[in-house]
């Protein structure tokens, strides 16, 4: 019983730590717990709120939340089962102190350490307890650090994101507007505009890999959904390539073409499971992109429409 219930708390422990070590020092790589959590509550909600983005929206912040929370459950449990053996035998209990169960007194035991507030009804009286009890409190501080430290970094991520939407939005729009083309604009503003626009997917990108449960803050506000803008922006990087615009331009916008294929196969690889099979171009990607979040065709940001003459992609 002291072995099994020793193993099992130490596989605990040694899940959440490797959890929080790889979504805070592996940039890439991706912890199966974690991506299962996110991904399942990705899933519940988008079947529950049907076509309703609201719904939608809370998968970020409740992933965010659940991950958290999987780490300080299993930290809590992992030590339980490690004092679970020794309560209250291994324990001097305080004047007054009645013996809880087992269990309780092992939880009570694991809360009040793993929170470093400590507590002075049940004190370990064993060598190896009086040690690892603080070792417990480093590691739940640590925790808290870590959830913090992630925290902090994961919403200039979205800010990132969600300002390149909006650009995308206003290009289009402008575009409509003012009947205008990007690629036929002078051409050293329009190699600048595609080599930016590049550039701030490419980071895009970066940080999905880096940060993978951002994928699931979606936004109800088309105008802010990177979701909702790849349509139009592969539209206005296809009309770049077209053989009558300048090479510096159909460089910029072959670019640009190839960073947006970059980003949806790496949404198509990682996220979009379901269907990856099925996407075989650009296009289907980030269509595919789009119905995840809820931003298809007709909800998305409306498509330019270039001056008459000037051909599409």
């Amino acid at each position: 019983m002291t072995i099994l219930s020793a193993a099992a708390g130490i596989a605990l422990i040694a899940l959440a730590m490797h959890d929080i070590f790889i979504l805070l020092f592996r940039p890439g790589a991706q912890s199966r717990f974690s991506a299962a959590i996110a991904r399942t509550i990705w899933s519940v909600l988008r079947r529950a709120g049907g076509r309703r983005r609201g719904v939608l929206a809370l998968a970020g912040p409740t992933a965010l939340a659940a991950v958290i929370a999987f780490w300080a459950l299993a930290l809590v449990a992992g030590w339980t089962l490690l004092y679970l053996p020794h309560y209250p035998d291994d324990y001097v209990l305080a004047e007054g102190t009645v013996a809880h169960a087992p269990l309780v007194g092992a939880l009570h035991a694991s809360l009040t350490t793993v929170t470093t507030l400590g507590s002075a009804n049940a004190v370990p009286k064993t060598a190896w307890l009086q040690v690892v009890g603080p070792i417990e409190a480093l590691l739940g501080f640590g925790v808290l650090t870590a959830a913090v430290a992630w925290l902090l970094q994961i919403y200039p991520v979205l800010s990132r994101r969600r300002a390149l939407a909006y650009e995308i939005h206003l290009l289009a729009d402008t575009e409509r507007r003012l009947s205008l083309d990007v690629a036929q604009l002078e051409t050293s503003v329009a190699s600048q505009l595609y080599g930016e626009l590049t550039s701030r997917l490419i980071g895009v990108e970066r940080d999905l890999v880096k940060f993978p449960i951002t994928y699931y803050f979606a936004e109800t506000d088309a105008r802010f959904s990177l979701a909702a803008a790849m349509p139009v922006l592969t539209e206005i990087a296809e009309r770049g390539t077209a053989a009558q615009h300048p090479e510096s331009v159909r460089l910029r916008a072959a670019m640009l073409h190839e960073a947006i294929d970059d980003l949806v196969t790496t949404i198509a690889e990682r996220f979009v499971v379901h269907r990856r099979h099925d996407i075989d171009a650009t296009t289907d990607a980030t269509r595919a992109f789009s119905a995840d979040h809820r931003h298809d065709a007709e909800d998305s940001v409306p498509e330019p429409d270039p001056p008459a003459g000037v051909p599409r992609g």
